[in-house]
């Protein structure tokens, strides 16, 4: 049994990372992490560590500001008129909870629109959440697991799923 309290708090740290992605906050997405945090989207639902292995994203905290860099600079093609993204984050469960660090698996999907184009992305996500100084929930670890990974796409994935 979980605490109401953990599972809404941890429901509402999603929902918001889902919320910042959508409106392109990139800098508040990447606060929600640790100081040592890490995205990481696998290739396959098989792998168990990004070191050594190809990975889609496997980006810690000074990667992503490299990246939001990127996306964020004036001229920056990806982010051309046209472009938004919709995240949906659904079946948050809490499969344990210590001083430690809390383990959760959700279901999300994305949709993005790409001036008249329109992409899907669906799968899981495993967040490994710590509290900080503070008492906040931070993200130590977020793997992306995609229904779609192995799908043939026109471009690459310019941002976080």
């Amino acid at each position: 049994m979980v605490d109401g309290a953990l599972q809404h708090e941890v429901e509402q740290l999603l929902f918001l990372q889902a919320e910042l992605l959508d409106g392109k906050h990139w800098q508040a997405f990447i606060d929600l992490f640790a100081d040592d945090g890490v995205y990481w989207m696998p290739v396959t639902p098989e792998q168990h560590e990004w070191e050594g292995s190809p990975s889609i994203f496997a980006e810690d905290k000074l990667m992503m500001e490299i990246r939001k860099g990127r996306v964020s600079h004036p001229n920056a093609w990806s982010q051309a008129p046209m472009w938004e993204t919709n995240h949906v984050v659904s079946h948050v469960a809490i499969e344990s909870a210590s001083p430690a660090g809390i383990q959760v698996r959700s279901r999300f999907h994305m949709m993005e629109l790409r001036r008249d184009d329109i992409r899907h992305f669906g799968g899981s996500y495993r967040h490994t959440l710590v509290r900080d100084t503070a008492g906040l929930l931070r993200i130590k670890l977020q793997r992306v697991d995609l229904f779609n990974s192995q799908a043939p796409f026109e471009y690459v994935l310019q941002i976080w799923v």
